[in-house]
């Protein structure tokens, strides 16, 4: 038998072309509009992140392409540790169930989680609790669908392991709550790890087989 040390891949822990296509392709993506933020004119950046915001004003008129608009952007840029988790976790994910049901739990979380933030606020817009300036808060970027798939992959997890993923990253979250750094935001991250977590009889039928995953 092999030593522990040699059995470990290290570089399993990124995405590859042939082994995690989806995170790969998707990643590529990512570091190119980063690229672009950080170099390009700020007022062209500006422009084009407003034009992929799903604020309330937008989802009302052109839902669809700001919600994939939306998650082809980095808030933070790649420093972020969303930028972080996204590739450890959808890598670790896509091995795990394939690119499509990882695409699935990603859309999956990035959609609900944004339909149940901004709905409210063009609801309230409407009552008369908040200005209509909240119908164009800005707002983009991809850590709904990384939460709901770090909720999804701890499903795939051994016990221990599982609920020490969520018990730390849930307790970020809700730190982040209290703060009340970004309201909106934070219950839409929590909402987004619930969304992972409610997929767990999904993801486990998902699973491949041992020793079919690709390299």
């Amino acid at each position: 038998m092999a030593a522990p040390w040699r059995r470990l891949r290290p570089w399993r822990l990124l995405p590859t072309p042939t082994g995690t296509p989806f995170t790969f392709v998707y990643a590529a993506v990512l570091i190119g509009t980063s690229l672009f933020a950080q170099f390009a004119d700020p007022g062209v950046v500006a422009s084009a992140l407003r034009g992929s915001s799903t604020d309330v004003a937008h989802l009302a008129h052109t839902p669809v392409f700001v919600l994939v608009a939306s998650a082809l952007w980095i808030a933070g840029g790649i420093t972020s540790p969303f930028a972080v988790c996204f590739l450890v976790v959808l890598t670790a994910l896509e091995r795990r169930i394939g690119g499509w049901c990882t695409a699935g739990v990603f859309v999956l979380g990035h959609t609900v989680a944004t339909l149940a933030t901004e709905v409210p606020v063009g609801l309230s817009v409407m009552a008369g609790h908040l200005p209509e300036s909240s119908l164009h808060r800005l707002d983009y970027g991809i850590s709904f669908g990384v939460a709901a798939s770090i909720g999804a992959l701890a499903g795939l997890l051994t016990p221990w392991l599982r609920w020490t993923v969520l018990a730390v990253f849930g307790g970020m979250l809700v730190e982040d709550l209290i703060a009340l750094t970004d309201p909106m935001a934070n219950w839409g991250h929590l909402m987004a790890l619930a969304i992972g977590v409610g997929t767990w009889p999904l993801v486990r039928r998902w699973r491949r087989a041992p020793g079919s995953s690709a390299t």
